[in-house]
């Protein structure tokens, strides 16, 4: 389907539902970037390099629900300046929306398919979006889902960075989750909410980071 290699498809047809492709990008060693330079791999590029961050993640996820028949579909999540944004995979079962996350800590995490719309799901993300310095929370929108089908298959197995892909989920339109007049009335995280935030999958100085 993807011009696969013999152990690539071997790997794909083995994750053959979200939740076991959500247990194998846990294992992935989170992708620090340590040299500074952004890095928007292909699924091929991190099977091959052992590393992935969440739009790698969600990139990955998405073209393993693919090759099982579902639309490779991606939502992007802004959040105010100060924050990072994040990205992940969605997924449809008996008409419910759920999500494939790759991310390094506690929160942000899979999604099962428990929620009606996208909206839903989005907003299950809200009180997880904080920044661990003082319990700030940040998020501010969603993006409508974007169905990668559009952009052919070539992208599953490239060697080049996936910037496009990246910038299509950003251009999207977006849905803005909160009034801006209650954006002050927001209450912080708590202090025990910001400590299993700080949770790490994978330590920075891990060497397969």
């Amino acid at each position: 389907m993807f011009t696969l290699t013999p152990n690539e498809e071997r790997l794909f047809k083995s994750l053959s539902t979200p939740a076991k492709i959500q247990d194998f990008l846990n294992t992935v060693p989170f992708n620090y970037e340590h040299d500074g330079i952004d890095t928007w791999r292909s699924p091929r590029r991190v099977l091959r390099d052992q590393k992935a961050h969440c739009v790698e993640g969600a990139l990955f996820a998405a073209a393993v629900l693919w090759y099982h028949g579902h639309k490779p579909l991606i939502m992007g999540f802004c959040t105010a300046p100060k924050d990072q944004d994040h990205f992940v995979a969605l997924y449809k079962t008996n008409g419910y929306w759920g999500a494939i996350s790759k991310t390094n800590h506690a929160i942000l995490r899979f999604r099962d398919p428990v929620y009606k719309t996208p909206r839903e799901l989005a907003m299950s993300h809200f009180h997880e979006y904080y920044m661990f310095e003082d319990g700030t929370k940040t998020l501010r929108s969603y993006s409508a889902p974007v169905n990668l089908s559009r952009f052919g298959k070539g992208w599953v197995t490239t060697e080049e960075e996936l910037f496009h892909l990246v910038d299509a989920v950003n251009d999207a339109p977006h849905v803005d989750m909160i009034p801006k007049e209650n954006r002050r009335k927001l209450r912080k995280a708590d202090p025990i909410e910001l400590t299993a935030g700080k949770l790490l999958e994978w330590q920075k100085n891990n060497p397969r980071t």
